[in-house]
């Protein structure tokens, strides 16, 4: 068995880690020859000396959802006193609000609502491109796209080109959770996109030219060895589509989960900040083919957000102008513009404001954003 020493070394100078190499690493390693050796990957990898982030809105068009997840607080039933689901116009006044305070992108994502038309998904697309059309369209997570394709009796493919063609730009990791089947099972009411369909929607995505992001929501009970089999789907789906040269993951989002009002209160370990750090680092260094790693100060909050810069990360993702889904489960945490500068500044880094896409942003969105 080789040291734990040599795996980090080997990891610093560009050698791929194998899943049991990971695994020794979140188990054994130093939290902080950990950070050290993640950092240098990232330093590599990224070369400016400057942490990014985005100013855009988690738009959750319903609450709905047909799936009991037993680790989500925002679901309702159909019927349900406080459900809803939100009309176009609805959703442009909040993209109108976005935009007014520096935005560049809305993420739509919302619960799995049986009863909902595709047209509906069409509408709400359609409307956005032609009322809106500078805001990036990041939305609808496999589970989403998957339900569809059921629902329509197609096939992911011909459910994302239709989507793709109404205005869809690109797709988030939602859904993914810890990316194994045994883990799923035990923390899902009804089976609800296994990982081979979360699979096949970022890779029918990719092919179609859209990029996607991967994200992980840890801390549910789930083995060293089911984190670490998470993080070989994503590296070996990223390349596959690298290979193709097709669209691919621009960036790794892994959080911890949040359990107050959810069916798992109680029942897990709920993982801290250490343990955070150490996944975060861990990932930075398993996913070598992954642009970008995003800290989450959401659900860690703003200080070991800012410490996820120097494990890693070389993103703060969104400002978070509205967030609904983990703040029904807890995480109650708010960022403005000038308190995300001022953290990648003490950090140690120039601060970027970035599209959806990780492209630069222009000079019209990057101004007069004081408050969210």
């Amino acid at each position: 068995m080789r040291p734990v020493r040599e795996i980090l070394c080997e990891a610093r100078s560009g050698l791929r880690l194998t899943p049991d190499d990971a695994v020794r690493l979140l188990g054994e390693a130093s939290l902080l020859d950990l950070g050290q050796a993640a950092h240098e990957v990232r330093c590599r990898l990224q070369q400016e000396a400057t942490a990014t982030y985005q100013v855009d809105r988690n738009i959750n068009y319903t609450n709905v959802c047909i799936y009991r997840c037993a680790f989500c607080a925002f679901y309702r039933k159909v019927g349900d006193p406080d459900s809803y689901v939100l009309p176009a116009e609805e959703i442009g006044r909040k993209v109108d609000e976005t935009l007014a305070l520096g935005g560049t992108g809305v993420l739509l994502q919302g619960g799995v609502h049986a009863d909902l038309p595709f047209g509906y998904y069409e509408e709400v697309l359609s409307y956005l491109r032609s009322s809106y059309p500078s805001i990036h369209r990041h939305a609808f997570s496999a589970p989403e796209i998957w339900f569809l394709v059921k629902k329509e009796r197609s096939t992911v493919r011909d459910v994302l080109t239709r989507l793709q063609r109404a205005g869809l730009m690109s797709i988030p990791g939602g859904g993914a959770e810890i990316l194994d089947d045994q883990v799923r099972k035990r923390i899902w009411a009804l089976t609800k996109s296994p990982v081979r369909e979360w699979s096949l929607v970022h890779r029918e995505a990719h092919r179609l030219g859209m990029t996607t992001t991967a994200t992980m929501m840890f801390g549910v009970g789930e083995s060293l060895e089911e984190r670490v089999h998470h993080l070989e789907v994503i590296r070996a789906l990223q390349d596959e589509s690298l290979a193709l040269g097709a669209a691919s993951f621009t960036a790794f989002i892994p959080w911890t989960f949040q359990e107050e009002n959810t069916a798992l209160d109680g029942q897990v370990e709920v993982s801290g900040g250490a343990d955070y750090l150490r996944t975060l680092a861990v990932s930075r260094l398993y996913l070598d083919n992954v642009p970008h790693l995003q800290g989450s100060w959401v659900t860690q909050g703003k200080k070991v957000g800012q410490v996820s810069l120097l494990f890693g990360a070389d993103d703060l993702g969104s400002i978070m102008i509205e967030e609904n889904v983990v703040a029904a489960a807890g995480a109650h945490n708010r960022m403005t513009r000038d308190d995300m500068v001022a953290l990648i500044h003490e950090a140690g880094f120039a601060p970027r404001q970035r599209g959806s896409v990780y492209d630069r942003c222009s000079e019209p969105c990057c101004r007069g954003l004081n408050a969210a």
